[in-house]
């Protein structure tokens, strides 16, 4: 293998794009959008806030599971068990108890970090695809306890008067307010995973996406990897779930069901797995995009169905893959190829 071909093997995806660039142009392009979106909600109303500040939560949690499928190639279905739990915990914990939503958070993503590693040892010490099962099980196990423990979690009726946080007592009970706070959790998120990228683990990360035996053979443990990278992205659930409960101040049950966690692996997928800026678009098309739908009444799932149908038979390396090729072929670089 080259020089140059490690080298692209190591970046991560939308690399040769002006959306990325280098790894450093990836950096710039997240801050650039940070800024676009602090500025983004102004004049959209409450409810266009709303929706903006729900596309980057759960791009938060499109971010891990693009760690844990893109990267670690192992499909986890637990994803939005993670995020319940994330933001029952902060719930919990910032109503009944009155803990600060920052601890709550740090919290929330150091619990599911360890639910995720207690999780996915026993499945990995198998086989790689025991994990979809073991997921799927538990996923149901956190549905049912969250709506059936009523003591706990409020049941069917869930938590309300979740309280937004305060930012060096600056109030955020205001939708853009608080957007503008979500803007800044998940740009410090997508910096930590793009650094987590490009370095020696990240490297390990890639490795194992583009080949496991040849990953194995140059000594990487790819079982120790592959259960981190699952730890990590059962950890940005957990954040995602975090911001999610004040976002919306109340939470039940139904947000964090099975289907949910199918939901967010469509997102991975028609985002582009493996790419760095994949969870954003994913998260666009399965938030942004129904939304812009709505004119059509009762029709509009259904039109939103076929749209994802034909993207992914259009482009079945999601929507930054389709992106890169273009770009290549514009540019007359080589492309990924895959």
């Amino acid at each position: 293998m080259s020089v140059q071909a490690t080298r692209d093997a190591a970046s991560p995806r939308l690399g040769r794009l002006p959306l990325g660039g280098t790894l450093d142009g990836a950096f710039l392009t997240l801050l650039a959008g940070a800024v676009i979106l602090w500025f983004a909600p102004v004049g959209m109303g409450r409810y266009g806030t709303y929706v903006l500040s729900l596309w980057l939560v759960m791009s938060i949690a499109v971010m891990g599971l693009n760690l844990t499928l893109g990267y670690a190639g192992l499909k986890s279905l637990a994803q939005a068990a993670f995020m319940g739990m994330g933001a029952y915990l902060t719930a919990i914990l910032t109503t009944k108890y009155g803990v600060s939503w920052y601890a709550a958070f740090g919290l929330s993503g150091l619990l599911t970090f360890a639910v995720g590693i207690v999780l996915g040892f026993p499945a990995l010490r198998v086989k790689a695809h025991y994990l979809a099962f073991v997921t799927l099980a538990f996923s149901t196990l956190v549905w049912l306890i969250l709506r059936n423990e009523q003591w706990l979690t409020g049941g069917v009726f869930g938590i309300s008067n979740i309280n937004r946080p305060d930012f060096f007592g600056i109030k955020l009970f205001g939708a853009l307010e608080f957007h503008r706070f979500v803007v800044v959790v998940t740009f410090i998120l997508a910096v930590a995973l793009w650094w987590l990228i490009r370095s020696p683990w990240g490297r390990a990360f890639t490795a194992l996406r583009e080949n496991p035996i040849r990953a194995a053979s140059l000594g990487i443990d790819t079982r120790a990897y592959t259960l981190l990278a699952f730890a990590i992205g059962s950890a940005y659930a957990g954040f995602a779930g975090a911001l999610y409960a004040p976002l919306v101040e109340f939470i039940d049950p139904s947000p964090f069901s099975l289907s949910q966690s199918f939901f967010l692996l469509l997102m991975v997928v028609a985002g582009g797995s493996g790419y760095l800026l994949g969870p954003f678009v994913g998260a666009l098309l399965g938030v942004v995009l129904p939304e812009w739908l709505r004119f059509a009444g009762s029709l509009y799932l259904i039109i939103f169905a076929a749209i994802v149908m034909l993207l992914l038979i259009a482009c079945p390396q999601g929507v930054s893959g389709l992106m890169e090729r273009a770009w290549a072929k514009l540019t007359g670089q080589r492309g990924d190829g895959r």
